[in-house]
Protein backbone atom coordinates (compact mmCIF):
# COMPACT_ATOMS: atom_id res chain seq x y z
CA UNK A 1 0.00 0.00 0.00
CA UNK A 2 1.28 3.48 -0.92
CA UNK A 3 2.18 5.52 2.15
CA UNK A 4 -0.06 8.59 2.72
CA UNK A 5 2.79 11.13 2.44
CA UNK A 6 3.97 9.81 -0.92
CA UNK A 7 0.43 9.49 -2.23
CA UNK A 8 -0.27 13.10 -1.21
CA UNK A 9 2.94 14.39 -2.82
CA UNK A 10 2.25 12.57 -6.08
CA UNK A 11 -1.36 13.73 -6.12
CA UNK A 12 -0.36 17.36 -5.54
CA UNK A 13 2.28 17.10 -8.24
CA UNK A 14 -0.24 15.66 -10.68
CA UNK A 15 -2.72 18.49 -10.02
CA UNK A 16 -0.06 21.17 -9.91
CA UNK A 17 0.00 23.93 -12.46
CA UNK A 18 3.78 24.23 -12.18
CA UNK A 19 5.66 24.98 -15.41
CA UNK A 20 6.63 21.92 -17.46
CA UNK A 21 10.35 22.60 -17.05
CA UNK A 22 10.04 22.53 -13.24
CA UNK A 23 8.18 19.24 -12.98
CA UNK A 24 11.19 16.87 -13.42
CA UNK A 25 12.94 18.50 -10.44
CA UNK A 26 9.75 18.17 -8.38
CA UNK A 27 9.50 14.47 -9.24
CA UNK A 28 13.16 14.02 -8.25
CA UNK A 29 12.37 15.46 -4.81
CA UNK A 30 9.46 13.01 -4.44
CA UNK A 31 11.79 10.13 -5.38
CA UNK A 32 14.27 11.18 -2.69
CA UNK A 33 11.39 11.40 -0.23
CA UNK A 34 10.24 7.92 -1.23
CA UNK A 35 13.65 6.37 -0.59
CA UNK A 36 14.35 8.20 2.67
CA UNK A 37 10.98 7.99 4.42
CA UNK A 38 9.83 4.46 3.61
CA UNK A 39 9.91 2.20 6.68
CA UNK A 40 9.05 -1.26 5.29
CA UNK A 41 9.78 -3.40 2.24
CA UNK A 42 6.15 -3.52 1.19
CA UNK A 43 5.81 0.27 1.45
CA UNK A 44 8.96 0.84 -0.61
CA UNK A 45 7.84 -1.40 -3.47
CA UNK A 46 4.36 0.14 -3.46
CA UNK A 47 5.73 3.69 -3.32
CA UNK A 48 8.20 3.09 -6.18
CA UNK A 49 5.49 1.50 -8.29
CA UNK A 50 3.21 4.47 -7.63
CA UNK A 51 6.05 6.91 -8.41
CA UNK A 52 6.79 5.28 -11.79
CA UNK A 53 3.07 5.09 -12.67
CA UNK A 54 2.73 8.77 -11.85
CA UNK A 55 5.61 9.67 -14.17
CA UNK A 56 4.16 7.58 -16.98
CA UNK A 57 0.65 8.98 -16.53
CA UNK A 58 1.82 12.60 -16.37
CA UNK A 59 2.14 14.63 -19.54
CA UNK A 60 5.87 15.00 -19.06
CA UNK A 61 6.74 13.51 -22.39
CA UNK A 62 9.13 10.70 -23.12
CA UNK A 63 12.23 12.91 -23.21
CA UNK A 64 11.60 14.30 -19.69
CA UNK A 65 10.40 10.97 -18.25
CA UNK A 66 13.45 8.93 -19.29
CA UNK A 67 15.97 10.70 -16.98
CA UNK A 68 13.53 10.37 -14.06
CA UNK A 69 13.11 6.66 -14.68
CA UNK A 70 16.90 6.34 -14.99
CA UNK A 71 17.25 8.05 -11.61
CA UNK A 72 14.71 5.65 -10.13
CA UNK A 73 16.70 2.69 -11.46
CA UNK A 74 19.93 4.07 -9.96
CA UNK A 75 18.16 4.56 -6.63
CA UNK A 76 17.00 0.94 -6.66
CA UNK A 77 20.54 -0.21 -7.49
CA UNK A 78 21.80 1.60 -4.41
CA UNK A 79 19.60 -0.47 -2.06
CA UNK A 80 21.99 -2.71 -0.11
CA UNK A 81 19.46 -5.35 0.97
CA UNK A 82 19.22 -7.85 -1.90
CA UNK A 83 15.67 -8.99 -1.13
CA UNK A 84 14.52 -5.39 -0.93
CA UNK A 85 16.32 -4.53 -4.18
CA UNK A 86 14.67 -7.45 -5.99
CA UNK A 87 11.19 -6.54 -4.74
CA UNK A 88 11.65 -2.89 -5.63
CA UNK A 89 13.04 -3.74 -9.08
CA UNK A 90 10.22 -6.19 -9.77
CA UNK A 91 7.65 -3.55 -8.78
CA UNK A 92 9.34 -1.05 -11.10
CA UNK A 93 9.26 -3.52 -13.99
CA UNK A 94 5.60 -4.19 -13.37
CA UNK A 95 4.81 -0.46 -13.48
CA UNK A 96 6.90 0.05 -16.61
CA UNK A 97 5.44 -2.89 -18.53
CA UNK A 98 2.46 -1.09 -20.20
CA UNK A 99 4.77 1.45 -21.90
CA UNK A 100 7.97 -0.55 -22.19
CA UNK A 101 8.24 0.13 -25.94
CA UNK A 102 8.96 3.79 -25.16
CA UNK A 103 11.41 3.08 -22.33
CA UNK A 104 13.41 0.08 -23.55
CA UNK A 105 16.74 1.35 -22.22
CA UNK A 106 15.38 1.86 -18.69
CA UNK A 107 13.68 -1.53 -18.85
CA UNK A 108 17.02 -3.13 -19.85
CA UNK A 109 18.82 -1.37 -16.97
CA UNK A 110 16.23 -2.66 -14.51
CA UNK A 111 16.51 -6.20 -15.83
CA UNK A 112 20.32 -6.22 -15.70
CA UNK A 113 20.20 -4.89 -12.14
CA UNK A 114 17.71 -7.60 -11.15
CA UNK A 115 19.84 -10.27 -12.82
CA UNK A 116 22.86 -9.11 -10.78
CA UNK A 117 20.83 -9.39 -7.57
CA UNK A 118 19.47 -12.84 -8.43
CA UNK A 119 22.96 -14.03 -9.33
CA UNK A 120 24.32 -12.89 -5.96
CA UNK A 121 21.58 -15.01 -4.35
CA UNK A 122 22.52 -17.93 -6.68
CA UNK A 123 19.04 -17.92 -8.24
CA UNK A 124 20.46 -18.44 -11.72
CA UNK A 125 17.27 -19.47 -13.51
CA UNK A 126 15.44 -16.35 -12.27
CA UNK A 127 18.37 -14.20 -13.39
CA UNK A 128 18.28 -15.79 -16.86
CA UNK A 129 14.51 -15.31 -17.18
CA UNK A 130 14.79 -11.61 -16.28
CA UNK A 131 17.50 -11.07 -18.90
CA UNK A 132 15.43 -12.84 -21.56
CA UNK A 133 12.96 -9.93 -21.40
CA UNK A 134 15.50 -7.40 -22.72
CA UNK A 135 14.57 -6.14 -26.18
CA UNK A 136 17.71 -6.68 -28.26
CA UNK A 137 16.07 -6.34 -31.67
CA UNK A 138 14.65 -2.83 -31.39
CA UNK A 139 13.67 -0.07 -33.74
CA UNK A 140 13.80 2.48 -30.89
CA UNK A 141 17.54 2.29 -30.21
CA UNK A 142 20.71 1.00 -31.84
CA UNK A 143 22.17 -1.94 -29.92
CA UNK A 144 25.81 -2.87 -30.70
CA UNK A 145 26.57 -6.48 -31.61
CA UNK A 146 28.93 -6.72 -28.63
CA UNK A 147 26.10 -5.90 -26.23
CA UNK A 148 23.75 -8.42 -27.81
CA UNK A 149 26.35 -11.16 -27.59
CA UNK A 150 27.21 -10.25 -23.98
CA UNK A 151 23.55 -10.64 -22.92
CA UNK A 152 23.16 -13.96 -24.76
CA UNK A 153 26.42 -15.33 -23.37
CA UNK A 154 25.40 -14.27 -19.86
CA UNK A 155 22.04 -16.04 -20.19
CA UNK A 156 23.83 -19.11 -21.54
CA UNK A 157 26.23 -19.22 -18.59
CA UNK A 158 23.41 -18.73 -16.08
CA UNK A 159 21.59 -21.77 -17.50
CA UNK A 160 24.83 -23.75 -17.41
CA UNK A 161 25.09 -23.06 -13.67
CA UNK A 162 21.86 -25.06 -13.31
CA UNK A 163 22.95 -27.72 -15.87
CA UNK A 164 20.19 -26.72 -18.29
CA UNK A 165 22.22 -27.33 -21.42
CA UNK A 166 19.22 -27.21 -23.78
CA UNK A 167 18.33 -23.62 -22.89
CA UNK A 168 22.01 -22.66 -22.70
CA UNK A 169 22.72 -24.00 -26.18
CA UNK A 170 19.80 -22.08 -27.70
CA UNK A 171 21.32 -18.77 -26.55
CA UNK A 172 24.84 -19.85 -27.51
CA UNK A 173 23.55 -20.47 -31.04
CA UNK A 174 22.20 -16.91 -31.16
CA UNK A 175 25.60 -15.58 -30.16
CA UNK A 176 27.27 -17.86 -32.72
CA UNK A 177 25.67 -15.91 -35.57
CA UNK A 178 27.46 -12.73 -34.43
CA UNK A 179 30.63 -14.32 -33.11
CA UNK A 180 32.91 -12.97 -35.84
CA UNK A 181 31.50 -9.45 -35.52
CA UNK A 182 32.53 -9.23 -31.86
CA UNK A 183 35.68 -7.24 -31.09
CA UNK A 184 35.76 -7.67 -27.30
CA UNK A 185 38.26 -10.48 -26.46
CA UNK A 186 36.51 -11.22 -23.15
CA UNK A 187 33.26 -11.95 -25.00
CA UNK A 188 35.11 -14.28 -27.38
CA UNK A 189 36.55 -16.14 -24.39
CA UNK A 190 33.13 -16.30 -22.75
CA UNK A 191 31.75 -17.84 -25.94
CA UNK A 192 34.57 -20.40 -26.14
CA UNK A 193 34.17 -21.41 -22.50
CA UNK A 194 30.38 -21.74 -22.79
CA UNK A 195 30.76 -23.83 -25.94
CA UNK A 196 33.26 -26.12 -24.21
CA UNK A 197 31.00 -26.57 -21.17
CA UNK A 198 28.00 -27.41 -23.36
CA UNK A 199 30.01 -29.97 -25.35
CA UNK A 200 31.22 -31.42 -22.04
CA UNK A 201 27.68 -31.65 -20.64
CA UNK A 202 26.46 -33.24 -23.90
CA UNK A 203 29.21 -35.90 -23.49
CA UNK A 204 30.87 -34.87 -26.74
CA UNK A 205 34.14 -35.22 -24.89
CA UNK A 206 36.61 -35.09 -27.77
CA UNK A 207 35.20 -31.79 -29.05
CA UNK A 208 35.02 -30.46 -25.49
CA UNK A 209 38.66 -31.39 -24.91
CA UNK A 210 39.75 -29.50 -28.03
CA UNK A 211 37.68 -26.45 -26.99
CA UNK A 212 39.09 -26.42 -23.45
CA UNK A 213 42.63 -26.86 -24.75
CA UNK A 214 42.30 -23.92 -27.15
CA UNK A 215 40.80 -21.86 -24.32
CA UNK A 216 43.78 -22.68 -22.08
CA UNK A 217 46.19 -20.84 -24.41
CA UNK A 218 44.49 -17.46 -24.05
CA UNK A 219 46.89 -14.84 -22.69
CA UNK A 220 43.96 -12.74 -21.44
CA UNK A 221 43.27 -15.30 -18.70
CA UNK A 222 45.03 -15.62 -15.38
CA UNK A 223 47.49 -18.51 -15.04
CA UNK A 224 45.16 -20.32 -12.64
CA UNK A 225 42.26 -20.19 -15.11
CA UNK A 226 44.47 -21.47 -17.95
CA UNK A 227 45.63 -24.38 -15.78
CA UNK A 228 42.02 -25.19 -14.86
CA UNK A 229 41.06 -25.21 -18.55
CA UNK A 230 43.97 -27.56 -19.32
CA UNK A 231 42.80 -29.90 -16.54
CA UNK A 232 39.30 -29.91 -18.04
CA UNK A 233 40.76 -30.69 -21.47
CA UNK A 234 42.62 -33.71 -20.04
CA UNK A 235 39.55 -34.95 -18.16
CA UNK A 236 37.40 -34.78 -21.31
CA UNK A 237 40.06 -36.54 -23.39
CA UNK A 238 40.27 -39.33 -20.80
CA UNK A 239 36.48 -39.75 -20.84
CA UNK A 240 36.27 -39.88 -24.64
CA UNK A 241 35.74 -43.19 -26.38
CA UNK A 242 38.98 -45.07 -27.11
CA UNK A 243 40.20 -44.97 -30.68
CA UNK A 244 42.52 -43.15 -33.10
CA UNK A 245 40.91 -39.73 -32.58
CA UNK A 246 41.27 -39.91 -28.83
CA UNK A 247 44.87 -41.13 -29.20
CA UNK A 248 45.67 -38.01 -31.22
CA UNK A 249 44.01 -35.82 -28.57
CA UNK A 250 45.97 -37.53 -25.78
CA UNK A 251 49.23 -37.10 -27.71
CA UNK A 252 48.57 -33.38 -28.18
CA UNK A 253 47.87 -32.91 -24.46
CA UNK A 254 50.79 -35.10 -23.36
CA UNK A 255 53.19 -33.00 -25.43
CA UNK A 256 51.89 -29.77 -23.86
CA UNK A 257 54.75 -28.61 -21.61
CA UNK A 258 52.26 -27.46 -18.96
CA UNK A 259 50.66 -30.91 -18.57
CA UNK A 260 52.97 -32.23 -15.80
CA UNK A 261 51.76 -29.39 -13.57
CA UNK A 262 48.15 -30.61 -13.36
CA UNK A 263 46.90 -33.43 -11.08
CA UNK A 264 45.48 -35.39 -14.02
CA UNK A 265 48.89 -35.86 -15.66
CA UNK A 266 49.38 -39.33 -14.13
CA UNK A 267 46.34 -40.85 -15.79
CA UNK A 268 47.05 -38.90 -19.01
CA UNK A 269 50.53 -40.41 -19.19
CA UNK A 270 49.29 -43.97 -18.65
CA UNK A 271 46.60 -43.58 -21.30
CA UNK A 272 48.99 -42.02 -23.79
CA UNK A 273 51.46 -44.88 -23.27
CA UNK A 274 48.64 -47.46 -23.58
CA UNK A 275 49.13 -48.85 -20.10
CA UNK A 276 46.42 -50.74 -18.27
CA UNK A 277 44.65 -48.77 -15.54
CA UNK A 278 43.88 -50.35 -12.18
CA UNK A 279 40.55 -49.90 -10.33
CA UNK A 280 42.36 -47.88 -7.64
CA UNK A 281 43.65 -45.38 -10.20
CA UNK A 282 40.21 -45.06 -11.76
CA UNK A 283 38.60 -44.53 -8.35
CA UNK A 284 41.09 -41.79 -7.47
CA UNK A 285 40.46 -40.04 -10.79
CA UNK A 286 36.66 -40.24 -10.37
CA UNK A 287 36.83 -38.11 -7.19
CA UNK A 288 37.59 -35.01 -9.28
CA UNK A 289 34.77 -35.48 -11.83
CA UNK A 290 31.53 -33.51 -12.17
CA UNK A 291 28.14 -35.27 -11.68
CA UNK A 292 27.34 -35.39 -15.42
CA UNK A 293 30.71 -37.09 -16.04
CA UNK A 294 29.69 -39.87 -13.64
CA UNK A 295 26.20 -40.31 -15.11
CA UNK A 296 24.98 -43.72 -16.23
CA UNK A 297 24.86 -44.67 -19.91
CA UNK A 298 22.20 -46.71 -21.66
CA UNK A 299 23.84 -50.03 -20.73
CA UNK A 300 23.85 -49.20 -17.01
CA UNK A 301 27.57 -48.37 -16.70
CA UNK A 302 28.91 -44.91 -15.96
CA UNK A 303 30.60 -42.67 -18.50
CA UNK A 304 33.88 -43.13 -16.64
CA UNK A 305 33.60 -46.92 -16.34
CA UNK A 306 32.84 -47.24 -20.04
CA UNK A 307 35.80 -45.04 -20.99
CA UNK A 308 38.16 -47.04 -18.75
CA UNK A 309 37.01 -50.40 -20.12
CA UNK A 310 37.48 -49.18 -23.69
CA UNK A 311 40.93 -47.81 -22.86
CA UNK A 312 42.05 -51.05 -21.22
CA UNK A 313 40.72 -53.00 -24.19
CA UNK A 314 42.71 -50.77 -26.54
CA UNK A 315 45.80 -51.32 -24.36
CA UNK A 316 45.28 -55.08 -24.48
CA UNK A 317 45.18 -54.87 -28.30
CA UNK A 318 48.64 -53.27 -28.21
CA UNK A 319 50.05 -55.83 -25.77
CA UNK A 320 48.67 -59.05 -27.26
CA UNK A 321 48.52 -60.54 -30.73
CA UNK A 322 45.47 -62.55 -29.66
CA UNK A 323 43.62 -63.26 -26.43
CA UNK A 324 40.78 -65.50 -25.32
CA UNK A 325 37.48 -63.89 -24.38
CA UNK A 326 37.63 -65.31 -20.84
CA UNK A 327 41.16 -63.99 -20.30
CA UNK A 328 40.10 -60.60 -21.64
CA UNK A 329 37.17 -60.55 -19.23
CA UNK A 330 39.55 -61.16 -16.30
CA UNK A 331 41.79 -58.29 -17.37
CA UNK A 332 38.86 -55.90 -17.80
CA UNK A 333 37.08 -56.96 -14.61
CA UNK A 334 33.89 -57.87 -16.52
CA UNK A 335 31.95 -61.01 -17.23
CA UNK A 336 32.76 -62.75 -20.51
CA UNK A 337 29.60 -61.63 -22.35
CA UNK A 338 30.20 -57.97 -21.59
CA UNK A 339 33.87 -58.19 -22.52
CA UNK A 340 32.93 -59.81 -25.82
CA UNK A 341 30.31 -57.11 -26.44
CA UNK A 342 32.80 -54.28 -25.87
CA UNK A 343 35.36 -55.95 -28.15
CA UNK A 344 32.79 -56.61 -30.88
CA UNK A 345 31.57 -52.99 -30.81
CA UNK A 346 35.08 -51.50 -30.96
CA UNK A 347 36.07 -53.86 -33.77
CA UNK A 348 32.94 -52.98 -35.71
CA UNK A 349 33.54 -49.23 -35.29
CA UNK A 350 37.17 -49.58 -36.38
CA UNK A 351 38.54 -48.28 -33.08
CA UNK A 352 40.72 -51.37 -32.74
CA UNK A 353 42.06 -53.45 -35.63
CA UNK A 354 41.48 -57.17 -35.72
CA UNK A 355 38.78 -59.83 -35.85
CA UNK A 356 36.91 -62.14 -33.51
CA UNK A 357 36.66 -65.93 -33.72
CA UNK A 358 33.41 -66.62 -31.84
CA UNK A 359 33.74 -70.38 -32.28
CA UNK A 360 37.13 -70.61 -30.58
CA UNK A 361 36.30 -67.52 -28.44
CA UNK A 362 39.52 -65.80 -29.46
CA UNK A 363 40.10 -62.17 -30.44
CA UNK A 364 42.82 -61.63 -33.04
CA UNK A 365 44.34 -58.16 -33.07
CA UNK A 366 46.00 -56.21 -35.90
CA UNK A 367 43.82 -57.76 -38.62
CA UNK A 368 45.00 -61.35 -38.19
CA UNK A 369 43.17 -63.76 -40.52
CA UNK A 370 40.93 -61.06 -41.90
CA UNK A 371 38.86 -62.36 -44.79
CA UNK A 372 39.78 -66.02 -44.20
CA UNK A 373 37.14 -68.64 -43.43
CA UNK A 374 37.11 -68.87 -39.65
CA UNK A 375 37.45 -72.12 -37.81
CA UNK A 376 38.72 -74.03 -40.85
CA UNK A 377 42.21 -75.31 -41.70
CA UNK A 378 42.93 -72.33 -43.95
CA UNK A 379 42.17 -70.03 -41.05
CA UNK A 380 44.61 -71.88 -38.77
CA UNK A 381 47.32 -72.04 -41.45
CA UNK A 382 47.07 -68.26 -41.84
CA UNK A 383 47.43 -67.73 -38.11
CA UNK A 384 50.33 -70.20 -37.86
CA UNK A 385 52.09 -68.70 -40.89
CA UNK A 386 51.86 -65.18 -39.51
CA UNK A 387 53.03 -66.37 -36.09
CA UNK A 388 56.08 -68.07 -37.64
CA UNK A 389 56.99 -64.95 -39.60
CA UNK A 390 56.76 -62.86 -36.46
CA UNK A 391 58.91 -65.41 -34.61
CA UNK A 392 61.48 -65.39 -37.40
CA UNK A 393 61.64 -61.60 -37.32
CA UNK A 394 62.23 -61.58 -33.58
CA UNK A 395 64.97 -64.24 -33.81
CA UNK A 396 66.59 -62.23 -36.60
CA UNK A 397 66.50 -59.14 -34.40
CA UNK A 398 68.21 -60.99 -31.53
CA UNK A 399 70.90 -62.35 -33.86
CA UNK A 400 71.54 -58.90 -35.34
CA UNK A 401 71.92 -57.47 -31.84
CA UNK A 402 74.27 -60.34 -30.85
CA UNK A 403 76.43 -59.71 -33.91
CA UNK A 404 76.59 -55.99 -33.06
CA UNK A 405 77.75 -56.79 -29.51
CA UNK A 406 80.38 -59.28 -30.78
CA UNK A 407 81.73 -56.67 -33.22
CA UNK A 408 81.97 -54.10 -30.42
CA UNK A 409 83.84 -56.55 -28.16
CA UNK A 410 86.25 -57.46 -30.95
CA UNK A 411 86.84 -53.80 -31.70
CA UNK A 412 87.86 -53.03 -28.12
CA UNK A 413 89.62 -56.34 -27.43
CA UNK A 414 91.26 -57.50 -30.64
Amino acid sequence: MVSPDIAKSLHELGDSAAPQQDRPAAYKRVLDQTLSSTSSTQDLTSNLEAFIESILNDNLGIVAARPLLGAAVESIKAISDLDLRIKAGTAALRALEPRVASFEEQDAQLREMLADAYTLQEEYIEAAKVLQGIQLESSQRRIPDDHKVSVWIRICRLYLEEDDTTSAESYLNRAKNLRYKVSNPELVLGFQLSEARILDARRRFLEASQAYHSFSFSTVLEEEERTRALSSAIVCAVLAGAGPQRSRALAKLYKDERAPQVPEFGILEKMFLDRLLSPEEVSKFSASLSPHQLAQTSDGSTVLAKAMVEHNLLSVSKLYDNIGVDELANLLGLDADKAEGYAARMLEQGRISGSMDQIDRVILFEGVAAGVGRGGPEHRRTIDGLGLRQWDARVQGVLDELERVASTVQLHHP
